[in-house]
């Protein structure tokens, strides 16, 4: 209803009341001072309630394209293994063109929506001296060259911000684990044909797990601290430590990794919270390899049907000058 005729009606019920009950009805002077009372309350009110803001009224605007979100990557020293081919491994620049390279979109894209860009892995083609495939980053400090590479003498830093919104889970009923993280070592030409090698492949130092909603960290150490000069580059003389879980369980949200190398000294930190550090003498020894960063989705199962997604929303390497 109108607010005009809501005050027409007040009216008119107030002069009915008049006829019927106040002892001077009859009496037109006092009828006409009666209705200008009643007319300037009216005009009031009515002042009163036009005066309110109208209410707000929510705007939808239309995604577009302005609103998409890139992830904060810079691809130029780094090159990725597709679990496809022999494995395919694409080297800068061409990895640059990832978003529209048709070999590159099934395993790593962007996912504009959150910012993140997205490895995806299955079970596939495998690198040499693995059981497992992956869609994953080497670090490549020339770009397009595996050769120059870092000792822990020299030092570095890794940092990106992930999550394992995806993945499968095994016969067991548990999810499956990725690796997410790694810092792998290679031997030199000379300690290749040193210990009569046939590639430059060496154990890796440092492996971080998505596991179960938690992340896992897993370092080499020597079977014998002892062992020759020699012998310390060959890929037997090393093994697993047990590992360990950071406390907090990150689940399938986004967290953050930061992974910090010097001499003689490793350390993992999760959200900058919680810390790992690594210095024993297995550490220390580790000095005579070279090292480079990786980063992706390692996915540790052969399982059929087996699948994980890793977003990763950045990622940063710097080392020291």
């Amino acid at each position: 209803m109108l607010l005009v005729d809501m005050i027409w009606l007040k009216l008119l019920r107030l002069i009915n009341i008049w006829f019927r009950s106040y002892p001077g009805r009859n009496n037109p002077g006092i009828l006409l001072v009666f209705i200008a009372l009643v007319l300037g309350a009216c005009k009031k009110e009515y002042t009163q309630v036009s005066k309110q803001p109208a209410p707000k009224t929510k705007v939808e605007v239309p995604a577009s394209e302005d609103t998409f979100v890139l992830p904060a990557i810079d691809l130029s020293n780094w090159k990725v293994t597709l679990p496809i081919g022999d494995p395919t491994e694409i080297e800068p620049p061409q990895i640059l063109n990832y978003a529209t390279d048709p070999t590159l979109l099934p395993y790593m894209y962007n996912d504009s929506t959150d910012g993140s860009l997205v490895f995806y892995t299955i079970p596939g083609a495998k690198t040499n001296n693995t059981s497992y495939s992956r869609t994953e980053l080497r670090e490549q400090m020339v770009p397009g060259s595996n050769s120059n590479n870092w000792s822990f003498v020299d030092g570095g830093y890794m940092k990106g911000t992930l999550a394992v919104p995806e993945i499968s889970k095994g016969a067991d009923g548990k999810y499956h684990k990725t690796i997410i993280m790694q810092i792998h070592g290679r031997l030199s030409n000379e300690q290749r044909d040193l210990i009569g090698e046939d590639d430059n492949n060496a154990p890796p130092i440092l492996k971080i797990y998505w596991q179960n909603g938690q992340v896992r960290v897993k370092t080499k150490v020597l079977k014998d601290l002892n062992v020759s000069d020699t012998d310390i580059l060959k890929v037997d003389a090393w093994t697993d430590d047990p590992g360990t879980y950071f406390n907090k369980e990150v689940g399938f949200a986004p967290f953050t990794l930061e992974v910090k190398v010097s001499e003689g000294r490793l350390e993992v930190i999760l959200n900058e919270e919680e810390s790992l550090v690594y210095d024993s003498q297995d550490i220390q020894k580790w000095s005579v390899f070279e090292n480079y960063f990786k980063a992706g989705n390692y996915l540790s199962t052969q399982d059929d049907g087996a699948f994980a997604k890793v977003k990763y929303y950045s990622l940063e390497v710097t080392h020291p000058e």
